[in-house]
């Protein structure tokens, strides 16, 4: 595919869409219904609907029963371990493979034109961006998910929590598959602002900004605290009445679906004239600039905080303009005396 025809490409190479960012039209006023039902596709595809059923997968096929999950052991809980293992390491592993090992459609769509393994850095473990972003994820991200996963199927077959069954509450179950995925970004946005905080971003949040350049073995690539902040959104489900089905794909958007915003690529070609939008362009942009786009703008938080990026000159300008009034702010500051 000719990428030119979607964007243009700086003298650096990187890459960027002729198409502004928009957030997401269910939060946009005055509300369109049109803009609505065009955005409504994306909100579903192709990514919730492979969540969805990875969702049903892991829960009709390789999930315990209930009498397996009602005592904690390390049988069942390593064989949750292992299937979540395994995903991320053949769904990361292939797209890493496909687009940055074989390179097999170059830097056509990439934001960024140079490759984080051309680059080595002594900001990663082994100066390997790719092996740094592995081992972070095999070594704590996956046993942390493993953990509230392991936590919450517990406590769902002991009766902990409000869990409720599809037959008694199916209005409600539907209302709250649609919404999950905002809740995740509504939560995203508080657990990511809150880790920008001077010392927490110092301390903990600056070990996933090292991938200036991300790719998709940083989607993962966390300070442990880090991991335990933002998985904990799945501890709604024992707030509000749920289902270990819908918590499986809670943990899918957060745990798997981290890869969306650090692809890398705005589209994957899936043929000569074909590819899939990745939706990856607003989390690549908070990579690029720190401090815009803590969330990915479905729940128009950044909008309303003033953070919102969507790509632009003008973006660049207000952006330009908030860290000059917050040099500003720093500079009137009075100096401490020494003690």
């Amino acid at each position: 595919m000719n990428d030119l025809g979607y964007g243009t490409r700086d003298k650096r190479g990187n890459w960027q869409p002729n198409d502004a960012l928009q957030t997401g039209a269910l939060f946009r006023w005055p509300f369109s219904i049109t803009a609505f039902l065009k955005w409504l596709p994306g909100y579903f595809l192709p990514h919730n609907v492979i969540f969805m059923g990875l969702g049903c997968l892991f829960w009709f096929v390789l999930t315990p029963d209930r009498a397996t999950l009602q005592t904690l052991s390390w049988d069942w809980a390593l064989l949750i371990f292992a299937r979540n293992s395994i995903l991320i390491a053949v769904l990361y592993g292939a797209m890493e493979l496909w687009l940055y090992r074989k390179r097999a459609q170059g830097t056509r769509f990439k934001y960024n034109g140079k490759f984080p393994s051309d680059v080595p850095s002594d900001v990663f473990w082994f100066k390997n961006q790719n092996l740094d972003g592995i081992l972070r994820t095999f070594l704590t991200g996956l046993p942390i998910w493993t953990a509230y996963e392991v936590g919450m199927l517990w406590a769902w077959a002991n009766d902990w929590g409000p869990w409720a069954v599809f037959g008694q509450n199916p209005v409600w179950f539907v209302v709250f598959w649609l919404i999950l995925p905002l809740i995740h970004e509504a939560h995203f946005f508080c657990i990511h602002r809150l880790i920008h905080t001077p010392w927490l971003y110092k301390h903990i949040h600056s070990v996933h900004h090292n991938s200036i350049n991300p790719s998709p073995w940083s989607s993962l690539s966390m300070h442990p605290v880090e991991h335990l902040l933002y998985w904990s959104d799945s501890l709604i489900h024992l707030i509000v009445p749920s289902h270990p089905l819908l918590l499986l794909y809670h943990l899918q958007i957060t745990g798997t679906g981290a890869v969306v915003g650090h692809i890398g690529f705005h589209k994957v070609e899936t043929g000569d004239t074909a590819a899939v939008d990745t939706h990856a362009y607003a989390h690549y942009l908070h990579h690029k600039y720190f401090e815009v786009n803590y969330g990915d703008g479905a729940v128009p938080l950044d909008r309303l905080f003033g953070t919102w990026h969507d790509g632009t000159p003008a973006s660049d300008e207000r952006m330009k303009a908030r860290f000059r009034k917050k040099c500003e702010r720093l500079n009137a500051k009075p100096a401490q005396s020494p003690s």
